[in-house]
């Protein structure tokens, strides 16, 4: 999945949901259920992403909605086979963005 979000610090948590196509209480729910996305909370309590926390997403956003894990069964293959499992995503990330890159030059063709 390419998500399309401009060079930034932070990332507030709609311009993070609108990215994935998915609500805001998905995001805050996932927080709730994975330790790895920690974003930063302002004084008002707002919620602000760094480019940690939106590859995080990605990887959680993978298992659960792509391949169809649970989220229990996300947490176990997060936490026994992280490294593999980031190896070949970043893989995967990374032919999306050449594919991604590949069509908008056809495109200007």
């Amino acid at each position: 999945m390419h998500i399309d979000l401009p060079e930034k610090r932070y990332y507030a948590i709609g311009e993070v949901a609108k990215a994935f196509g998915v609500n805001t209480s998905l995001i805050r729910f996932w927080e709730k259920e994975f330790d790895a996305l920690k974003p930063k909370k302002n004084a008002k309590g707002n919620r602000k992403f760094t480019a940690e926390d939106v590859n995080n997403l990605k990887l959680i956003y993978h298992l659960v909605k792509e391949r169809g894990f649970t989220l229990d069964g996300a947490k176990i293959h997060l936490k026994e086979g992280k490294k593999e499992t980031l190896s070949n995503f970043e893989i995967i990330n990374k032919l999306e963005d050449v594919k991604n890159q590949l069509k908008k030059i056809k495109e200007h063709l």
